[in-house]
């Protein structure tokens, strides 16, 4: 009785920061339309910062793990949340300087600390109750992580998103006095939410040195990491993984770029139904807004999608074959694609952000899948799931350069071929019918 409280508990607390990295992971994304234009950035180098953002799960997710075995999970949450807290805070100099390496510093050490937690949180979740709901439990706290990704948009549509930003050949017409003020009205919108996350990062740390914490998974035999490499599943599940997560971010980055390069911003200002509805999300006047924001807005429905998808999918799994379900979600996620390429305006724009919903389910369940059967092992297990994790920061600059190429449409295929492999997992993962002899 008490052994279950306690893991109630601790599931709980661990939601809260599923809730935390998912937001911050969204807020991220409003970067790279905003920062394209401030340094007049093409599609691929503009992808950067989603590379500078994911590139720190292949660098650190493996040394995580051995940083975890070392000072125990509830350290290695409080280490991780004290690195996400500063990379926040280095988003002030980054605005206050307008210097684009920065910004790229400043997205590193922030999802340094995230790799941290999720290296952590991951595998936790899942061996808090029985290995037949794991992926039911993993569903329901990645389900508090996009209500995060949800909110998020919101946020940087009003924040990041709604100010015009000038060229740099209009800048260059400013007084060195109206240069100022504009350099520091453009420096707040980015410094003002991600240093009260900060803050608030820092706060969490401090409150989880409080928190009482089961002691689970810290063994950590010699090898493992070795012998797991020969396990077919875990490495088609990683791959799983990267190309997931790849093509996840790959479509929730460029949103807001497709929706303006098919002229989305007029069509919602010349449709009532769809003005009020971005009005609403964004609580402003749409006529005091920069196109940005106006398409921006939208992008919540694609978050909000894989927030409801989970809650749905937590209850999916729990009755179902998870590898079923993730088979019908992954062929959800195809057709919505295939619709947006093949259709322009309103269709494509909701066909595309309809994938967010048939996202819901598949992190989680590809992850739960490849841990399956790994007792012991899971930890390790999990760094090497974490690593691939960078498939956000290969894809989506290749999606960029894709689209600087050939444009958005012909640019989704790149994503179709990840779906499609997700697709082909799930079949390899459902459960054989068994029959009598």
């Amino acid at each position: 009785m008490n052994t279950n409280k306690s893991y109630k508990s601790a599931f709980i607390f661990l939601t809260s920061l599923f809730f935390l990295w998912g937001f911050i992971t969204v807020l991220v994304d409003p970067l790279i339309p905003r920062l394209k234009e401030v340094f007049e950035l093409t599609y691929f180098q503009s992808g950067l910062i989603q590379f500078a953002f994911f590139g720190a799960y292949l660098l650190l997710s493996i040394p995580a793990g051995f940083i975890l075995s070392k000072i125990g999970y509830k350290k290695g949450i409080i280490l991780g949340l004290m690195i996400m807290g500063t990379g926040c805070l280095l988003f002030y100099p980054a605005a206050s300087s307008r210097l684009f390496v920065l910004f790229l510093l400043a997205v590193f050490v922030l999802a340094s600390g995230m790799t941290i937690l999720q290296v952590a949180a991951n595998p936790y979740v899942t061996a808090l109750g029985s290995e037949e709901t794991a992926s039911s439990r993993l569903n329901l706290s990645q389900a508090f992580n996009s209500l995060g990704t949800a909110i998020a948009p919101a946020i940087g549509a009003m924040f990041i998103l709604s100010d015009k930003i000038k060229t740099s050949d209009e800048i260059s017409l400013l007084s060195e006095a109206d240069k100022e003020v504009y350099f520091a009205a453009e420096a707040s919108n980015v410094q003002l939410p991600f240093v009260a996350i900060g803050v608030f990062t820092l706060i969490l740390a401090g409150i989880f040195i409080y928190v009482k914490l089961p002691k689970l998974l810290q063994k950590a035999p010699k090898g493992g990491y070795l012998s797991l490499l020969k396990k077919p599943s875990l490495v088609m599940g990683a791959i799983g993984i990267f190309v997931y997560v790849g093509a996840e971010v790959a479509i929730g980055s460029y949103l807001t770029n497709y929706f303006r390069d098919m002229n989305l911003a007029e069509a919602i200002m010349n449709s009532p139904t769809m003005k009020s509805i971005s009005e609403w999300i964004v609580g402003s006047d749409l006529a005091e807004l920069d196109s940005k924001a106006i398409v921006g807005a939208f992008v919540t429905f694609y978050w909000s999608g894989a927030m409801i998808g989970r809650f749905i999918g937590a209850y999916l799994t729990k009755i179902l074959d998870p590898a079923k379900v993730l088979i019908s979600f992954a062929i959800g996620a195809l057709l919505m694609i295939l619709i947006s390429m093949n259709t322009v305006g309103f269709v494509s724009m909701w066909s595309i952000l309809a994938v967010g919903l048939f996202n819901s389910i598949m992190f989680p369940t590809i992850f739960s899948l490849a841990l399956s059967g790994l007792d012991e092992l899971k930890p390790q297990a999990s760094g090497i799931l974490c690593t691939m994790i960078v498939g956000g920061a290969i894809i989506p600059p290749l999606f960029g350069l894709c689209t600087d190429t050939y444009g958005f449409k012909t640019a989704f295929i790149l994503v179709l071929v990840c779906y499609g492999y997700i697709l082909f997992y799930g079949f390899m993962k459902r459960k054989k019918p068994v029959v009598a002899s």
